[in-house]
C-alpha cells in the first residue's frame, strides 16, 4: 500500500497581513506574551544605566539598580502616565524622575516622591510602583517580557544554545547600532527570513559566499535553525542564522554577532532594529556593513512588492 503523500502549506490569508484589526489582535495575544531583545548587557554597566525600547506599542526601559541586578519596568509614571525618560538610553543616578510632573522613583520601582502631595488617608504610595517588566539575560543578551508569566527565555533558546555549543560570546560588546523602515507587515518579513529558498535569486553577493544548494532550515522548538556550508575560505557570515519566536533573529559572523529585532509598528509598517556586537566593542568591518546593506536592500525591495500584492 502506498504511503500517502503530506498535505503542502498554505500561506494564511492576505487579510492577516493587512487587516489592522489582526494586528491589534496580534499585539495583545503574541507580542504582550512574549520575549523581545532589549540591549546587551554591557550596554548598561553602572548603578541607574537604562534603555528605553518600544515594544509592539509598549513603552518600557530596563535598568540596573544598585545591586548589580536589572530590571525593567513600564516607562510609564503612575500618576498621568508621563514618560520616565526622553532619550533612548543613559544613566539617571539613583532615581527615575517623570518628566511630566516630577514623581520620583527608586531603581527597584518603589514610589519614592510624589511632588507636592499633602497626605491623604486614601493615598499610599506603597501602592504606586512602577508596573514591572520581565527581564532575564542569556549569553550577555537582554531581553524583556511584558508578561510575568512567560516562560524561562532559557527554555525558548535551548535549541540555539545547542547549536552554538561552546561558542564564546563573552567579549562581545555594543559596536553599532541601526535601524531600517520596512514597508510591510511583520509576517511578510519574517517568512522571507525564516527561508533561504530566494536566496540564489535574490541575494547574490550571499549566494557568492554561501552553498545554497546545501542551505537548509530545521525548527527546534520555537528557534528556525538556519544552517548553510561557505564557499569562501575567509567567510563575513558564520554560516549560524537563527529566528526565536515571533520577531527576534540572531546573525552570526565569522567575528562577531547582529541582533535583529523586527518590529511591528502596525499592521503594514515595520522597523528591523539591528544590534552589532563584536569582541571589545571593535569597529563593524567595512564588508561586513556593506554585506549587510547589500542583503537588506534586496529584502527590502522584495517585502515591500510581497505586501503590495
Amino acid at each position: 500500500m502506498d504511503t500517502p503523500l503530506p498535505a503542502s502549506p498554505v500561506t494564511a490569508p492576505a487579510s492577516w497581513y493587512s487587516d489592522p484589526a489582526i494586528w491589534e489582535q496580534e499585539r495583545r495575544a503574541i507580542f504582550a506574551q512574549s520575549w523581545h531583545f532589549v540591549t546587551h548587557e554591557s550596554a548598561l554597566p553602572d548603578a541607574g544605566a537604562w534603555r528605553a525600547e518600544t515594544l509592539a506599542g509598549h513603552p518600557v526601559l530596563v535598568l540596573r539598580d544598585e545591586a548589580g541586578v536589572l530590571r525593567g519596568f513600564h516607562n510609564v509614571c503612575r500618576h498621568r502616565a508621563g514618560p520616565l525618560t526622553a532619550e533612548e538610553e543613559g544613566n539617571c543616578g539613583g532615581a527615575l524622575v517623570c518628566r511630566y510632573h516630577g514623581w520620583r522613583y527608586a531603581l527597584d520601582g518603589r514610589l519614592r516622591t510624589a511632588r507636592d502631595f499633602g497626605a491623604a488617608a486614601d493615598f499610599d504610595p506603597r501602592d504606586f510602583s512602577l508596573w514591572p517588566v520581565r527581564v532575564e539575560t542569556w549569553r550577555g543578551l537582554v531581553f524583556a517580557s511584558l508578561a510575568q508569566n512567560a516562560p524561562p527565555l532559557s527554555d525558548l533558546l535551548a535549541p540555539l544554545d545547542a547549536k552554538l555549543g561552546g561558542r564564546d560570546w563573552s567579549s562581545l560588546r555594543v559596536a553599532l547600532r541601526r535601524s531600517h523602515d520596512l514597508a510591510c507587515n511583520w509576517k511578510t518579513y519574517v517568512e522571507n527570513y525564516l527561508e533561504g529558498y530566494h536566496v540564489p535569486v535574490l541575494h547574490p553577493s550571499l549566494d557568492a559566499e554561501v552553498d545554497s544548494s546545501r542551505y537548509t532550515v530545521r525548527m527546534a522548538g520555537a528557534v528556525a535553525l538556519h544552517e548553510v556550508p561557505m564557499r569562501d575560505p575567509n567567510p563575513i557570515y558564520g554560516g549560524v542564522w537563527a529566528w526565536a519566536w515571533p520577531n527576534i533573529a540572531f546573525n552570526v559572523y565569522a567575528s562577531g554577532l547582529m541582533m535583529e529585532r523586527i518590529s511591528p509598528l502596525g499592521s503594514a509598517r515595520t522597523r528591523l532594529d539591528y544590534l552589532y556586537l563584536m569582541p571589545a566593542g571593535e569597529a563593524v568591518s567595512p564588508e561586513t556593513l556593506a554585506m549587510s546593506d547589500s542583503v537588506l536592500a534586496e529584502d527590502k525591495w522584495i517585502v515591500e512588492r510581497v505586501q503590495e500584492n
